[in-house]
């Protein structure tokens, strides 16, 4: 028998739990400092319009790996979707990611992809041959006039702070194609659950060896000697109560609005332009178009920094922060019966397919340390 905590239930938690919860003699805890499961990923119905609304921001679950595409399906039907996103830049409808059609229409061409593709490198900044930052990552690919357009605005309200801060990795993640292909997502396997997320957790933590403790707020004072083993899923530097300093985050808030029929007739619109202080509206009824509503309801979503009572969204990795996070690796090396997964608790950039990957690994290794 093993006895284990586990500190979150957003997918890394939720995922560790439920395979732990396999061995019917474990027993598990799994607590929450929320009124609910699921993390930021909860999902919940609309009293006003029965929308399915994603609370915390949009996720559309996309991976390329077939052993967590598998995985997921076993708790919930995965509608296939395709996320095709759209920015608005100077009054001007485009589509994102930057593809064929995006030149064309931005330039006023009608380039096919060679000639595109020549015309990107003849604007580009071949003079950056290594990047050291988002923005010199930006000129690199596409020149200054795209990257003017689509991104210094959008990014510079996104996180708080100059493109030429920012790392060149957060830009890898952004593709330019020269086909008209505007699927967001580049993975081969995309979908939306049809019933919402928090139906997959509620799944996942059914097993009855599993004990949910909803506001519930772990923190250093603990007594965790009981315990196996404990899985982390909060951010590091709560865990060693910021002793080192606080790390720095970007969060996220929301503007509600209810309207009859159809707001935008599209899930997720960007706005480019630094003026509008607004990133992006996102339109929920798009996201399960198997369904009717009447009324809609959308979110315009704003950006700040992480406060002390704000939930932490992105982790900035400044190079200052940088240092900071070292420190707290170095004391979370030497905890031989703790765990760090998962977003906060690692610090790093992670989409719904990397955490539960990485949480996969990190039960089948306590699993196996155990026999």
């Amino acid at each position: 028998m093993g006895k284990y905590l586990i500190i979150g239930s957003g997918f890394s938690g939720a995922v560790i739990a439920e395979q732990l919860s396999r061995d019917v003699k474990n027993s598990i805890l799994l607590v929450d400092e929320r009124a609910h499961i699921g993390g930021n990923c909860y999902t919940e119905r609309d009293p006003e319009t029965n929308v399915m609304i994603h609370k915390y921001g949009p996720h559309i679950f996309n991976t390329d790996n077939k052993e967590v595409w598998d995985y997921i399906q076993q708790f919930c039907e995965m509608v296939p979707f395709v996320n095709r996103v759209k920015s608005i830049y100077n009054n001007q409808v485009y589509s994102l990611p930057i593809n064929l059609h995006t030149i064309n229409q931005f330039f006023g061409k009608t380039f096919g992809p060679e000639e595109a593709k020549g015309f990107i490198s003849s604007i580009a900044d071949n003079s950056i041959n290594d990047p050291k930052n988002f923005e010199e990552q930006a000129l690199k690919f596409i020149g200054k006039d795209l990257y003017e357009a689509f991104f210094y605005g959008y990014t510079k309200k996104q996180w708080g702070c100059e493109p030429t801060k920012l790392p060149a990795s957060i830009l890898k993640r952004l593709p330019v194609r020269f086909t008209y292909d505007d699927n967001y997502y580049a993975n081969p396997f995309q979908g939306i659950p049809r019933d919402g997320y928090t139906a997959i957790f509620e799944k996942m933590l059914s097993a009855p060896n599993i004990d949910v403790k909803l506001n519930t707020h772990f923190d250093s004072s603990w007594d965790v000697s009981g315990y196996d083993h404990v899985f982390y899923t909060g951010p590091i530097d709560a865990f060693f109560t910021f002793k080192h300093g606080r790390l720095s985050y970007r969060t996220v808030f929301f503007e509600r609005f209810i309207e009859e029929g159809d707001y935008q007739g599209n899930p997720v619109i960007n706005y480019a332009d630094s003026n509008i202080p607004f990133t992006r509206i996102h339109e929920h009824k798009h996201f399960t178009p198997w369904e009717s509503h009447d009324k809609t309801t959308y979110f315009k979503e704003y950006s700040k920094e992480t406060e002390e009572k704000d939930i932490p969204y992105y982790p900035k990795r400044l190079s200052e922060d940088m240092l900071i996070l070292e420190k707290y690796l170095q004391e979370a090396s030497v905890l031989n019966n703790v765990t760090f997964v998962g977003r906060l608790a690692t610090y790093r950039y992670m989409d719904m397919h990397h955490v539960i990957k990485e949480a996969l690994e990190a039960s089948k290794k306590v699993k196996n340390d155990k026999r």
